[in-house]
């Protein structure tokens, strides 16, 4: 009798997927709408496109890796970026209310280098113990 052995997907993995995808689908915005978006926050075009290039590498790496490190790591990775993303686009609506013009480029800087800094800690971070059982999965596919 043969066995066939499933992987097992968990939320935690389903949310680190869709937060890969996700970054990946902001990029595609970014660098598809990159002069109506700059205009509409206030950047140059160039940011919005080097941003959704930065989103594109770090959405890319973050699917990448989604079977070979642990979500624990990707939870960890997920809530510093997302309160990082959270205090710059608070700084930057303070800004935008204050009539500084330079609100979106403070949020859109910290979307060009938040996403590589993700990439590269996760690229950096210990890759899972896989079992045996895994191991065997991977191997026949």
């Amino acid at each position: 009798m043969a066995q066939v052995a499933a992987s097992r997907v968990t939320r935690q993995t389903v949310g680190a997927i869709a937060d890969g995808a996700f970054k990946v689908l902001l990029a595609v915005v970014c660098i598809a709408g990159a002069a109506p978006l700059g205009r509409l926050l206030g950047t140059a075009p160039w940011l919005m496109v080097v941003s959704g290039l930065a989103l594109l590498i770090g959405g890319g790496v973050e699917l990448g890796y989604s079977r070979s490190r642990s979500m624990r790591t990707y939870a960890q990775l997920m809530m510093a970026y997302d309160s990082g993303w959270v205090l710059a686009a608070l700084a930057g609506l303070l800004m935008a209310r204050q009539g500084s013009r330079a609100g979106g480029e403070v949020w859109m800087g910290y979307q060009t280098a938040a996403p590589v800094v993700f990439a590269a800690l996760l690229v950096a971070a210990a890759p899972t113990r896989m079992t045996s059982d895994a191991r065997a999965e991977n191997t026949t596919r």
